[in-house]
């Protein structure tokens, strides 16, 4: 069976897609506000992991909408959110199973029970995360034992985080991201296997 994994390329989706590929046959799938946006680095990094990776683009209206979000609530998490379960209610059309690598500790983007339960009652899929069960202190030695990781600071890295764009954006209508985005968020890329 299928399962439809988020892929941002760093070391939580990575490590996810790792460990379910002892039950699931994989597909990686990294999505993008920018149609052209290249992800070379998400190829690479699906390539070093040995599965197949596919490009999804998010609807047109919602890259505006993210940024409008956070620019009323004064901090990205709310936004995020809403982006994170806009893919992964995409790819519940498709699989009948789809993770993330959300961990224990994570704040955003993480479901709540109920928001689970909805997204499994109305699409028939089911929704894994293995890493739930996890903090960050030990995803990192589960990863330093699977993973050759790169790592580097939010919108620095070549990565798939749905952040990037959005702050692109923002930068792009003018605005300064860094006074919306926490500092020295610190994002990854898998570069390798171990």
């Amino acid at each position: 069976m299928k399962a439809g994994v988020l892929f941002s390329g760093g070391k939580d989706s990575g490590l996810t897609a790792v460990l379910l590929s002892r039950d699931y046959e994989i597909e990686l799938n990294s999505f993008v506000f920018d149609p052209y946006r290249s992800i070379s680095h998400l190829e690479e990094a699906a390539r070093i992991l040995g599965f197949p990776l596919k490009k999804r683009v998010f609807p047109i209206d919602l890259l505006d909408i993210a940024v409008n979000t956070i620019q009323a609530c004064g901090y990205p998490n709310q936004a995020i959110q809403m982006v994170h379960i806009r893919a992964l209610e995409i790819l519940a059309r498709e699989y009948e199973v789809i993770a993330d690598g959300t961990r224990f500790d994570d704040r955003v983007p993480r479901l709540t029970r109920d928001e689970v339960l909805s997204l499994q009652d109305r699409s028939g899929c089911s929704y894994v995360r293995p890493l739930l069960g996890y903090g960050k202190r030990e995803v990192d030695r589960l990863a330093g034992r699977h993973l050759k990781v790169q790592y580097g600071e939010s919108g620095t890295l070549e990565n798939g985080d749905y952040e990037r764009e959005i702050r692109e954006e923002m930068a792009r209508l003018g605005k300064v991201p860094e006074r919306f985005f926490p500092d020295r968020h610190r994002q990854s890329l898998v570069i390798g296997r171990v």
